[in-house]
């Protein structure tokens, strides 16, 4: 039976990063890429939702969802919330999912939609006083908007920045099917908020997806 941890070949985003970095400095270490592995299935009995595996084996992420219509929280392995992610409700621009920090749903941090334009399948954009309070809290000027390219129902899809730089991949995990699937973080990119992306997606794109057993994407 194939192993459900991640495997160790290279990603384009890996690729992306050494070659950004160039070589590494005379008696540094070189930062590494974050590899995990994302399992559709709850360790819970009787609940949908995701297992996720850091390079070691050990529990990163879950998510397990009995009866919800149209949120996710992502939890760590303490069962700490991460991020939720909801469902915006009445919304005219197609169907949007919001991404909020911890378990707060008043403030968004950053919408996930479909399409963008050109290659893009979805786009994640800041949405303004979730995102502002993000970006104080991390001192930092701005908060960044991506692109997503590819397809997320081969698993086969990147998150680009604003200035084209692959920040996060999703791979197929070999001989184990759709279930089971890798996500590549480049190093500085929040991994939790990677992995929301992941989650968003998967409402969006996911054949069937965790909340929606119905649903179909073409």
């Amino acid at each position: 039976m194939a192993k459900v941890h991640p495997n160790v070949l290279p990603s384009s985003v890996e690729r992306a990063a050494a070659a950004a970095a160039g070589p590494p400095a005379a008696g540094g270490e070189e930062e590494e890429a974050t590899s995990l592995t994302v399992w559709r299935k709850s360790l819970l009995f009787n609940c949908r939702g995701y297992t996720v595996f850091d390079a070691r084996g050990d529990l990163a992420y879950r998510v397990d969802s009995y009866d919800a219509e149209a949120e996710v929280v992502l939890m760590d392995p303490a069962g700490r919330a991460a991020f939720t992610v909801r469902r915006k409700r009445l919304s005219l621009s197609g169907e949007r999912w919001l991404i909020y920090a911890g378990e707060e749903t008043w403030r968004p941090v950053y919408a996930v939609k479909r399409g963008g334009g050109g290659k893009s399948m979805a786009r994640v954009t800041p949405c303004a006083m979730g995102a502002a309070a993000a970006a104080g809290a991390a001192g930092a000027g701005s908060v960044a908007s991506y692109e997503v390219e590819g397809s997320y129902a081969r698993r086969r899809c990147v998150v680009y920045d604003a200035e084209r730089r692959a920040v996060a991949e999703v791979q197929p995990k070999e001989a184990v099917g759709t279930d089971v699937f890798r996500l590549v973080v480049q190093p500085g990119v929040d991994v939790s908020l990677a992995m929301a992306v992941v989650v968003a997606l998967d409402q969006l794109f996911g054949r069937p997806s965790l909340l929606r057993s119905w649903s179909y994407s073409p």
